[in-house]
């Protein structure tokens, strides 16, 4: 299958011409205008790319960046821009971005970075949407935990990004620098990691069963490297079920 790829950019005359470039290469592509239009395009289901530019209306792109790697923190991009300075490209290769092409750039160029990029994709975990626990099953689109059908609890947006980056990396432990590279868009220099810390025992306590039966451990700390998915933290293929009743 074609892979799919949004397309988001500003300047009409320079997405129309990567649209269309795209498109005669045998690829599937969205395109939008503006940063928010171009954020509801990318987080939707099988997108393998974005192309974002950083200078867009409605939203800037560093701020779709930041908001993708929270809800699709595994999903290709690649920077367009004529922000070429060193600073700006390590800025955006520190939130999270897997290529950066400075314009103008040549059909041939961006080509050879997109087939590159999604080479390198085909390695890396699938996004999961669903999880068991224990009797519990974590819904990751509907960012709650369920029990039964009675006894659900809420997930933030970060708990959820963030749990959902475990247990797709669940075969390596993560780094708390890792974490904040991926989720918040930081660069970990010189911050505190304790924040990483703080989500990490808030997401135990949510995920902790109510009615007290015995609660299989969801996060696991592994000293000196981080933070892995607990071994019966489980994906779930196809849509999530509902927890169970027994």
């Amino acid at each position: 299958m074609p892979a799919n790829i949004v397309v988001i950019e500003d300047e009409q005359a320079i997405r129309r011409g990567v649209v269309d470039l795209l498109r005669a290469s045998g690829y599937q592509v969205a395109e939008a205008a503006d940063g928010a239009r171009g954020l509801e395009e990318s987080v939707r289901r099988g997108v393998d790319l974005v192309l974002l530019d950083l200078l867009l209306p409605k939203r800037d792109g560093l701020d779709v960046l930041v908001e993708l790697r929270k809800t699709r923190p595994t999903l290709p991009v690649i920077i367009l821009t004529a922000r070429g300075t060193e600073d700006d490209r390590v800025r955006g290769l520190k939130m999270g971005a897997d290529d950066y092409v400075v314009k103008p750039f040549s059909a041939k160029e961006l080509l050879a970075r997109v087939e590159a990029v999604l080479r390198r994709s085909v390695d890396r975990p699938d996004e999961v949407r669903a999880a068991r626990l224990g009797h519990a099953v974590v819904d990751f689109e509907r960012r709650e935990v369920r029990w039964s059908e009675r006894e659900r609890g809420e997930l933030s947006e970060t708990e959820t990004a963030l749990l959902s980056f475990l247990v797709a990396n669940r075969t390596r432990a993560v780094s708390r620098e890792e974490l904040l590279t991926r989720l918040w868009g930081l660069s970990p220099q010189g911050l505190e990691t304790r924040t990483i810390d703080m989500h990490i025992a808030r997401l135990r306590t949510k995920l902790r069963d109510p009615s007290g039966r015995e609660t299989p451990e969801a996060v696991v700390t592994v000293r000196a490297h981080g933070y892995m998915a607990g071994p019966e933290l489980v994906p779930v293929d196809g849509p999530a079920p509902a927890g169970k009743t027994a």
